[in-house]
Order: C-alpha cells, then structure tokens, then sequence
C-alpha cells in the first residue's frame, strides 16, 4: 500500500497536533465551568500534568485521544500500517505511563477519571451528565 500524502505533508500535519488545550479539552472544560466547578488545568505539580484538577473533589481528568492513548476497542485507535516498528512501541510507552501516572495520582488520594475523544465526538451530553455524576459522587460506576 503506498502513501497518499507525502512524508513532508505527514511531517507538517503530525507537527500541528498540540498536547494541551485541544479542542475536545476546551469542550470539557467550557461544560463544567458552566456547571459551576472550578478547575486548575495541566497541573505540572501532579504525575502524568492531568488536564484537567478540581482540588475541591481531588479529582484529576484526563481527556485522552484514543488514537495515542489506544482506547481499547475503540474504531479510532488502530495502529497505522506503515512504520509498525516506530508506532506500536510508541504507544505502548504511552499507555505504560498512562497507568504508571494513575497510579501515583491514586497513591496521593486523587479519583482519576479518563474520557476519551470518541465518548466527546458520539455522546457528549451523556458523558458529561455521567462525569459530573463521577466527579460528586466518589462511588459512582
């Protein structure tokens, strides 16, 4: 199978992905600010710089991608067939620090709670009436 674009292209176009402040972080962030929680984002004080910290709850959000953070059974996180030798340990180091850095935030007494991009892009009211639900009540599941 060739490549349809370019590796200049493909160099321009992964350069542009950004780490903090995507589009579905602000999504989340806009819906709880408007639901009254107050939040500290990309807390460089906490293991794994959760992207979103309600203190008040010790709460730490992630809002992962589930093509880099491989959402398990997720349509959105297959690995790409070229280059398997570069992608498959790269995001299986992304994965082994995801878990390593809920861990160390489970071992300060902080909740961690994920949502990943495809529950923003299908479901996005459901997902939220559920992480306000996660976030207030401590044994919610």
């Amino acid at each position: 199978m060739t490549n349809k674009i370019s590796q200049e292209k493909r160099s321009k176009i992964m350069s542009h992905i950004r780490g903090k402040n995507t589009s579905i972080e602000v999504k989340v962030r806009k819906y709880l600010y408007l639901h009254g929680f107050r939040y500290r984002k990309n807390d460089k004080s906490l293991p794994g710089t959760p992207d979103i910290v309600i203190t008040k709850y010790r709460v730490a959000i992630f809002v992962n991608g589930c093509f880099w953070h491989h959402h398990y059974n997720c349509k959105h996180a297959t690995l790409p067939k070229t280059r398997k030798d570069y992608w498959i340990p790269k995001i299986q180091r992304n994965v082994d620090n995801d878990i390593k850095h809920y861990q160390q935030l489970e071992e300060l007494d902080y909740r961690v709670i994920v949502v990943w991009e495809c529950e923003i892009n299908d479901v996005f009211k459901y997902r939220m009436e559920q992480l306000i639900e996660e976030i207030k009540n401590p044994d919610y599941k």
